[in-house]
Formats: structure tokens, C-alpha cells, sequence
């Protein structure tokens, strides 16, 4: 009986024994290159495989007697599991990228734009460093200061190269984009663009809170703004008799008068014959201790005929005004010229002249002789921590010192 080369008469071609057919070959190869036997029945067995149906009873014979892997199926599940699991990654990871992508551009360029100290959006300038991570003003300033107390250079805190404020530039198109981002009022509770939300929270907002027009005379009402005009309306205090307004404003004129006692004692001051000032310059300095300690001190200057030296220093000589928030600076004048007769003095320090930090202004005495030749430390009346981080950042310290002679 006879038949074709695929006929069920077609005589199967053998090897040596213990050898692979060659059809069994080109099936074993077909697994691993994609080529696929030609006869009727490697074509029903692989029909069966790919169809998840296994193999019937005269496939499992013809794979006894083609001598087939029996473990075919591990095979073909190994051979696309690494194809599989990249398209997982890919799906997941797409996934991912849809849910980032979903929200506002808003809120995207916040993480974006944010000091890299404080993690806030700026609200003035911005500094950044030469690799272009972004700092505000006020975390630079204190950066600049906590290495200056820890006699250290002070770095970026994300990639650790030296700032200093010739290093660092400001961004102005970072300081634009900021500006323009909506920030959300924390009266209304609306979103306005940051350059704006300054003048809507002063003048437009109806939730802003206010006082009453009658404070003058002694209204202590704070409101909303929308309910200013019920209030006016209905306030008691426009029709208080005469007495009863006499002792609100006796009060407040006491208020006043301290205000203006400081302001009186400047110019009384700025009358006496002999005045001197001078613009000083704090340099910064360490102690001899094993734990050193910055401070401040002036080359010597004379003023008044007399030479004199300031000294300075950080929290009253705290020992570690690093790891503190709040930061203070005091001063001490020292007479360092002999004098033949006391001398008193009044004596006050300013900003000095294209300086932006604010000092109010208070008045100092002090009898200078021989024998006690220099005042306690006082405090220098800075307005906050901020002002007193941006004189501690600075390489200098530059104040006006005012000296008024008091002749007997």
C-alpha cells in the first residue's frame, strides 16, 4: 500500500537508533525558529496546541513515536512570558503616566517651582543656584546665615555646590511664572493669580476683614467686609454721650504719646552743640574657645574727638544660635581713648545708607569714665529674625552709629 508523502501509507523515516526523526527535527526546531512541519499530522497536533485543547489520544502517540517534548506546553508558556511581562510594565506604567497627566498644569508646575528649602512657591524674588535649583528669598537669606554661624561654606541643599550671593542669580522668568499661577485667597476662598491676590485681599474681597469706621472713638468691632454697613448701622457708639467718648479717647491719646515720645527725644537730641556720626562696619570674627563663637566687631573710628570701638554678637552669646529659630543681635559701645573728665553720651544705631534692613530707632545713655569704659550689650532693635538673618548673611554688617554729647 502506498501513498503520499503525507498519506497515512507514507513510511515514516527512521534513523540510527536512539535518534530524533527527521520530522521530529524540524517539529523541535519549529518551537524555537517558527517553521512548522508540512505533514497532516504535525499540522493537527500543532492545531490542537494553539487552540488551548491539548492533544487527543493519536497526537499523544504520534508524540511518543515522533519522540515530541512532553513538556511543550512550559515551553511555549516560557518562551512568551518574557514578552508578556514588558507589556504589563508598559501598561502599568502608561497608567501611571494618564494619572499624572490628569491633573491641573497648575498643580504640576507647584512641585516644580517651589523653593527647594521650604518647599512654599516663592512670593518675591527667587535665587537659584549654578545647577538651577530654585530658593527663596527668605530660605537663601537664612542658608547664608546658619553658615555663617557654623563657620561653614554654605551649599545647595540638593546638590551641594557653594551659593553665596555672587554665585547665585536671581530667575526672573521663574519669578513671572509664579506670579501668574493661581493661589487661593484665605478669606473668599477663590483662586486669583498671586499678582493679583495682594490687591484683591485689601480692596475687593467682601470676606476681608475690617474694622468698623467708628474705631476712632472706641468701636473694637472686626468683620467681614460684606457686613460692614448692618454693623455701621446698628453701632452703639456715634450716639455715646460726650463723657463716655472722653475717657475711649483718653486711652488712645496715651497710646500715641509713647509713640511719640521717641520721635520728641530725636530732635530735643538733634539740637545739642556736639554731634557726631559715622557710618561702622561689623566684621565678622571667632572666639578662642574650643567651642568658637561668632561675633561682630568695627575697626576703630572716632567720633566726637574720642575713639571708639562696637562689638557684637548673636543671641547674647547663645551656644549653638544655629539650631534656633528666633535670632536676635546686641551691641556694645566701648570708649577706648582716656578722658580727663565722665563723659555722657546718648547714642543710637541706623541702617546704614542703601540698606534695606529695618531698625527702629531707640535711644541709648551712658556715662563713660576710666575706669568703666563700655556699655552692657544691648539689644539692636531689629524688626524680626527675618531682618536679622539678612545682616548675618551679609560678609558685613554696615549701620550708622549717632553720638550726642551731653554738656553739663
Amino acid at each position: 500500500m502506498s501513498g503520499g508523502r503525507g498519506g497515512r501509507g507514507a513510511a515514516r523515516p527512521r534513523g540510527p537508533p536512539g535518534s530524533v526523526p527527521r520530522v521530529g527535527r524540524v517539529f523541535d526546531a519549529a518551537g524555537a525558529a517558527g517553521c512548522v512541519c508540512q505533514c497532516a499530522r504535525c499540522a493537527a497536533a500543532l492545531g490542537a496546541l494553539r487552540r488551548g485543547r491539548g492533544l487527543d489520544s493519536g497526537a499523544r502517540s504520534w508524540r511518543r513515536a515522533w519522540r515530541l517534548p512532553a513538556s511543550y506546553e512550559a515551553a511555549k508558556a516560557s518562551r512568551r512570558t518574557p514578552t508578556a511581562r514588558p507589556k504589563k510594565a508598559a501598561a502599568e506604567a502608561a497608567a501611571a503616566a494618564a494619572a499624572a497627566g490628569s491633573g491641573k498644569l497648575e498643580e504640576r508646575l507647584y512641585s516644580v517651582l517651589c523653593c527647594t528649602v521650604c518647599l512654599d512657591l516663592p512670593k518675591a524674588s527667587v535665587y537659584q543656584c549654578t545647577n538651577g535649583h530654585l530658593m527663596c528669598a527668605g530660605c537663601f537669606i537664612h542658608l547664608l546665615a546658619d553658615a555663617r554661624l557654623k563657620e561653614e561654606q554654605a551649599t545647595c541643599p540638593n546638590c551641594r555646590c557653594e551659593i553665596s550671593k555672587s554665585l547665585c542669580c536671581r530667575n526672573l522668568a521663574v519669578e513671572k511664572a509664579v506670579s501668574e499661577l493661581p493661589s487661593e485667597c484665605g478669606f473668599c476662598l477663590r483662586q486669583f493669580p498671586r499678582s493679583l491676590l495682594e490687591r484683591h485681599q485689601k480692596e475687593e474681597c467682601q470676606d476681608r476683614v475690617t474694622q468698623c469706621k467708628y474705631k476712632r472713638i472706641g468701636c473694637p468691632w472686626h468683620g467681614p467686609f460684606h457686613e460692614l454697613t448692618v454693623h455701621e448701622a446698628a453701632c452703639a457708639h456715634p450716639t455715646k454721650t460726650g463723657s463716655e467718648l472722653m475717657e475711649i479717647l483718653d486711652g488712645m491719646d496715651q497710646s500715641h504719646r509713647k509713640e511719640m515720645q521717641l520721635y520728641n527725644s530725636i530732635f530735643s537730641l538733634l539740637s545739642f552743640e556736639k554731634i557726631g556720626y559715622t557710618e561702622v562696619q561689623f566684621r565678622p570674627y571667632r572666639t578662642d574657645d574650643f567651642i568658637t563663637r561668632l561675633y561682630y566687631e568695627t575697626p576703630r573710628f572716632t567720633v566726637l574727638n574720642q575713639t571708639w570701638v562696637l562689638k557684637a554678637r548673636v543671641n547674647d552669646s547663645e551656644r549653638n544660635p544655629n539650631l534656633s529659630c528666633k535670632r536676635t543681635l546686641s551691641f556694645q559701645l566701648l570708649l577706648k581713648s582716656k578722658v580727663t573728665a565722665p563723659l555722657e553720651c546718648s547714642f543710637l544705631l541706623l541702617q546704614g545708607p542703601y540698606d534695606d534692613v529695618r531698625i527702629s530707632p531707640v535711644i541709648y545713655h551712658f556715662v563713660f569714665t576710666n575706669e568703666s569704659n563700655e556699655t552692657d550689650y544691648v539689644p539692636l532693635p531689629i524688626i524680626d529674625s527675618v531682618e536679622c538673618n539678612k545682616l548675618l548673611a551679609a560678609k558685613n554688617i554696615n549701620l550708622r552709629l549717632f553720638l550726642f554729647q551731653i554738656q553739663k
